[in-house]
């Protein structure tokens, strides 16, 4: 079994694709003609959207996310955090947290999307070497 793509519930699909290409300089790979459902190109995995009318016309109950209690995050590497940092932010991104330097070797900022999902911005993790 592969983990193939994680589909987050949001009102306007097209827009959030948008947000998504001009904050954190992502591709969309697929929108379908309807607008319910857009995907972005991130690898191997895909980060997908539904939007939340087609959810319910499925028999589903979407919550809005919780900015202030989030269960979850999205979390984007690069090699510069400050400078996406600040491209996210141009973009309309709510600032969470703004860059810093972990004890583990990793530099973190976090913002919120205009959905309300928590997104990481991340350096790559330094995993120590197995020798």
């Amino acid at each position: 079994m592969i983990f193939r793509y994680t589909i987050l519930y949001v009102e306007n699909v097209a827009d959030t694709l948008g947000f998504y290409q001009q904050a954190f300089n992502l591709k969309t790979g697929f929108l379908h003609e309807s607008g319910d459902y857009g995907e972005l190109q991130t690898g191997d995995t895909k980060l997908a959207f539904s939007s939340q009318q087609l959810m319910r016309s499925l028999g589903k109950n979407p919550q809005q996310p919780d900015p202030q209690r989030p269960v979850f995050e999205i979390a984007l590497e690069t090699d510069n955090v400050p400078e996406a940092l600040s491209r996210a932010l141009k973009a309309g991104a709510i600032l969470v947290q703004d860059a810093r330097q972990e004890p583990w070797g990793q530099t973190t900022a976090y913002v919120r999307d205009p959905n309300g999902y928590l997104v990481e911005i991340c350096s790559p993790v330094q995993l120590p070497n197995p020798a």
